[in-house]
């Protein structure tokens, strides 16, 4: 396969996942320019691609994946926050946690490849998410279908199948202080269902769509759990395509609800187009010509907010983030009335496109396929934001990344709205982007983690790169993951599409010095250092 053609297959890849170092500029209140779609921005990428590359000995346009870059350690400096590192590569059966000179001083190996969430609990046991090769139907980014509790030695304590034809896992989860976990899975609806629903027919792929469905799981015994509360995005939608319908509604009427037809499906591809995807290593074993784009929204992190029993979701296929209340019970999560904040499973705060909502148009457009939206507050507690990964920001050319943080316009009675008006604030209120698009860009996966000093641990998912950045925007710890792996599944496909991003990391967590995780524990560098992973041909 030439150099031209596995470039062609990777944006075309990209855009069915939906989507020199130095220190950055950092801002408050930052300003943003007119929007530009990721589609938009990838496709330009690929017109200088094409226009580049009829010499097969080029270089690609831009090195996302940082392949024949310096690996491990780049720079340390004293402002780096005290602590440890972990992070599991794609395409790895392997957990690392690595200390700030990045050295190895822990690792955990399970039976399966990642989907996506690790945590490390205050027992200093991983919870962690794994990828189910068998899992029927389900076929993207992201998949999942195993829950998995491993101890520090990486004794199995608890292990959870969670797939069928109906559901699947997929990506993120949030552990909740009492044990239970939040997940985000796909539910399966019939092109019927789209249609009874308002689904424009001519935006539903054969296979139907996707829409997420949250669950709540309570751990049971060493291989068991029960669903103790439920949310479905398909209880909380309106359309204005068919007044017959009982969920006919003005979308601008109506931001607690989601525009059923907001997100727009994929470009098909032909059955020989998918084939050399797959070859490549662009597509999963249950991806087909039919299902293609039946993964609208493509939810793909999920935090929880304990002190406010509130839950924010980022759903990149929307370029938006939502909140939504955990209190209710799952009757009425499932209406828009009960719980702490009076709305039962309603929306409510959306951010990032408010077109979405009518409430807007592209050029009002501030995120562009973001990932890891998680909560964060000041030491006061009485403000509270939401921190997230911009992947592509709009109105950048080329594409760039920004991590973004997102003051939330919350009060004792809820989230404010004017009438007629999109949700607040106009603008981020700090942002991390270089000015340089080569120094800091990744078209999908990657995070975002507030430290408790202020600072921010940034993963560069695409090349497995992880930093961290002060509020100026000073880089002070900056690492390039040596690791990765060879996991295949039965079929010979991969665990997740990565294609030549062997180094690809859904995202790394900082650990303090202090975590109760970590008391007692033997954290010296081992000896050996696990061994590096040289990419073919190098």
């Amino acid at each position: 396969m030439t150099t031209r053609t596995v470039w062609i297959l990777l944006l075309a890849a990209l855009l069915a996942l939906g989507g020199c170092q130095d220190s950055g500029t950092s801002s408050d209140n930052a300003a943003q320019t007119p929007a530009e779609t990721a589609a938009d921005i990838e496709s330009d990428d690929a017109a200088s691609a094409d226009d580049s590359m009829g010499d097969e000995a080029q270089p690609p346009p831009r090195n996302f994946a940082r392949l024949g870059e310096q690996r491990g350690l780049l720079s340390r400096t004293d402002a780096a926050t005290p602590g440890y590192v972990f992070f599991n590569p794609l395409l790895s059966d392997t957990t690392y946690l690595v200390d700030l000179d990045g050295q190895v001083v822990h690792t955990w190996t399970s039976r399966f490849g990642t989907a996506g969430g690790i945590y490390l609990k205050d027992n200093g046991n991983l919870m962690r998410a794994g990828a189910d090769a068998a899992a029927p139907v389900f076929g993207g980014g992201g998949q999942g279908g195993w829950f998995e509790e491993l101890t520090w030695d990486g004794d199995v304590v608890w292990e959870f199948h969670f797939a069928s034809e109906q559901y699947r896992p997929h990506h993120d989860f949030a552990l909740k202080p009492n044990g239970n976990i939040l997940v985000i899975a796909w539910e399966a609806k019939t092109v019927e269902e789209a249609i009874a629903t308002g689904r424009n027919a001519e935006e539903i792929p054969k296979a139907g769509i996707w829409p997420d469905w949250i669950v709540e799981l309570q751990p049971k015994g060493d291989n068991d759990a029960e669903i103790v509360w439920q949310w479905h995005l398909w209880d909380h939608v309106v359309q204005q395509v068919d007044e017959s319908l009982d969920n006919y509604g003005v979308v601008a009427k109506h931001p607690e609800l989601l525009d059923i037809n907001a997100a727009h499906l994929a470009e098909p591809v032909t059955q020989e187009e998918l084939d050399q995807q797959r070859a490549a290593d662009f597509a999963v074993s249950n991806a087909t010509v039919d299902n293609r784009g039946a993964d609208l929204f493509h939810t793909n992190a999920i935090n929880y907010n304990a002190e406010l029993e509130l839950i924010a979701i980022s759903l990149p296929g929307l370029h938006e983030i939502f909140v939504i209340d955990n209190s209710t019970s799952t009757a009425e999560a499932a209406t828009g009335t009960g719980g702490r904040w009076g709305k039962g499973g309603d929306i409510l705060y959306r951010w990032g496109n408010p077109a979405n909502y009518g409430r807007g148009n592209d050029a009002d457009r501030k995120l562009g396929y973001q990932h890891d939206v998680s909560w964060v507050s000041d030491e006061s507690g009485e403000n509270v934001s939401l921190l997230l990964f911009n992947n592509n920001v709009p109105g950048t050319d080329p594409g760039q990344s920004a991590v973004d943080e997102i003051k939330l316009p919350l009060t004792e009675a809820g989230f404010e709205l004017s009438d007629d008006a999109a949700y607040g604030p106009a603008e981020p209120a700090w942002r991390y982007m270089t000015e340089d698009p080569m120094a800091f860009f990744s078209p999908f996966i990657s995070g975002a983690q507030r430290l408790n000093n202020g600072n921010t641990l940034v993963t560069e998912g695409a090349s497995g790169r992880f930093f961290e950045v002060d509020r100026n925007g000073n880089i002070v710890w900056n690492y390039m993951a040596p690791y990765s792996g060879d996991l295949r599944n039965p079929d010979g496909t991969t665990p997740q599409p990565v294609g030549p991003f062997i180094y690809a990391t859904f995202r790394s967590t900082h650990v303090s010095a202090d975590h109760p995780g970590l008391a007692g524990r033997e954290l010296t560098p081992l000896d050996p250092q696990p061994p590096a992973h040289e990419p073919q041909g190098n």
